[in-house]
């Protein structure tokens, strides 16, 4: 695909296919840890965003009220997570993820990096200076989705 900087000629939805079908990939790469996506997808955020309301949490991850709490229950007792009051409404819990927590994501994010490093031995110079490039602006994309 090629792209003319000066025009609109990008197309999202080539982007949208590209990073779905990568997405798919990343998520199934075999894993000591055998936890479920949304487990996962908890700790990742807690990992990034902790510490959180359950109702926050809920939010983020597009799961009911009761779904969070019993998850957030489940991972308390695993040790991955621990629930405070808030020093500032003893009413309102928060979720921290505990430091066992941070270890099962900081660990899977060990494997995927040596997994994916298998995938970049397939690509020329061109496309891994291309992808080196792009960081960046994905970067920038992050950062504006996490806003919205």
């Amino acid at each position: 695909m090629k792209i003319n900087a000066d025009s609109d000629d990008f197309n999202v939805a080539d982007f949208a296919m590209v990073f779905e079908e990568l997405t798919r990939i990343i998520i199934r790469l075999p894993s000591i840890e055998k936890l479920s996506f949304t487990t996962l997808s908890v700790l990742h955020t807690l990992s990034r965003k902790s510490p959180m309301r359950l109702t926050e949490l809920a939010a983020t991850e597009q799961i009911t009220q009761p779904a969070i709490t019993q998850l957030v229950t489940r991972l308390e007792r695993d040790g991955l997570v621990q629930r405070r009051s808030d020093p500032s409404d003893g009413r309102v819990v928060q979720v921290h993820i505990t430091e066992q927590g941070a270890e099962v994501i900081d660990s899977r994010r060990s494997e995927r990096i040596a997994q994916l490093s298998k995938f970049f031995e397939g690509l020329t110079l061109e496309d891994k200076t291309a992808i080196a490039l792009a960081i960046p602006s994905l970067q920038h994309l992050v950062e504006i989705g996490n806003h919205i």
